[in-house]
């Protein structure tokens, strides 16, 4: 008897999930087709519940001197969202017994300045260290297109001052995240992408991600473009052993789907780490993740950015719900789209865009 009721619960929650998608999927495809037809977004969307694709769907072009059309094949620069890799990978690491988060750094830098010696691992994780980003420096758009290995970027901001005490505030620095990359590559004697393909892009079957090299063909690559006196332009180029691990990951909508969904298991690490991971410290920012409310309901996301494009990765984990937005335009303003595309979920007030004026 009790086989039977669970049987006909999981029927009826498939039938409820299924109703939902067809109420909800053509308001959302609604919205989005309204932003692209607006000119305010080129890119690739997913929005899942349940694990389940209410929407997965390309909207622009992934290239526009071809007219090649955006799909949720399509691989997109994932820019900061390269952060929650790098962070799930130290946690690794530290299940391994190979660092651990609380360690200084000048554990694993040599000639380490002597500013550094109060930072630790957590630090750099939390955006706590007071290391300044050194996407910041004067001299970073002139050399952005200059191949940097990671040594060699940690050597330009090694020898700057802090900005705070370490553990004191909260200030995002892309330097953190590469001195991270830095470390774990001497702790697994690993390159940072090689890394990431053995121990979270193959054991999930993301086969369409990566570390991303403009030298590589790779097949359904996304152009990466930006606005110029409202036309729009290739990006500005960007080696991308610059940013490493604070931004140099590529992936797809569906691909991400399949990272969202491992985050609710211990396929990658144990519930303990994924506690350290998603626990806030300054500024509600966690490791990796941005940790809060929205919508009145628990959040985690990050933002993404880089030459070329705009990401988002929005989670609901008390409703089992994604909102994954790509795009191939550099500035798009993909974060409220996602916030939107969660309400049309929830059944919360949204805007929809509006259509461009007529000169």
């Amino acid at each position: 008897m009790l086989r039977r009721s669970v049987v006909l619960a999981a029927v009826c929650l498939l039938f409820a999930t299924a109703a939902l998608a067809e109420d909800v999927a053509p308001k959302l495809d609604e919205y989005m087709s309204a932003l692209t037809g607006a000119g305010r977004f080129s890119g690739s969307v997913l929005v899942a519940r349940d694990g389940r694709a209410l929407l997965a769907k390309g909207y622009g072009l992934a290239n526009a001197e071809w007219d090649i059309p955006n799909s949720p094949g399509t691989k997109f620069r994932l820019g900061s969202l390269t952060k929650q890799f790098t962070a799930l990978a130290i946690l690794q690491l530290e299940e391994k017994g190979k660092l651990k988060v609380e360690d200084p750094v000048c554990k694993y830098v040599a000639e380490c300045p002597p500013a550094w010696g109060k930072i630790t691992i957590h630090h750099l994780l939390t955006h706590t260290s007071g290391i300044p980003s050194f996407t910041s420096f004067p001299d970073y758009a002139p050399t952005m297109n200059q191949r940097s290995p990671v040594s060699k970027t940690v050597e330009r901001f090694k020898g700057k001052p802090l900005e705070f005490e370490p553990g004191e505030k909260f200030a995002y620095s892309n330097s953190g995240y590469v001195l991270l990359g830095y470390i774990l590559e001497k702790v697994s004697e690993q390159e940072y992408g090689e890394y990431l393909e053995q121990n979270v892009f193959g054991p999930l079957k993301m086969r369409n991600s990566g570390y991303d090299s403009a030298a590589a063909i790779l097949k359904q690559r996304a152009g990466g473009y930006m606005r110029r006196a409202g036309k729009l332009a290739n990006a500005l180029y960007i080696d991308m052993t610059v940013p490493h691990a604070a931004g140099a990951l590529y992936s797809t909508v569906e691909d991400l789907l399949l990272w969202d969904q491992a985050l609710y298991t211990e396929k990658l690490v144990s519930k303990k780490s994924l506690d350290k991971i998603f626990t806030p410290f300054k500024s509600d920012y966690a490791y990796g993740w941005f940790v809060a409310k929205k919508l009145n309901r628990k959040y985690i996301g990050h933002a993404g950015g880089i030459n070329g494009f705009s990401t988002m990765i929005e989670r609901y984990p008390d409703d089992k719900v994604t909102v994954i937005v790509l795009s191939n335009v550099e500035g798009s303003a993909v974060g409220p789209a996602a916030r939107d595309l969660a309400a049309i979920v929830f059944g919360e007030k949204y805007e929809m865009p509006a259509e461009p004026k007529k000169p």
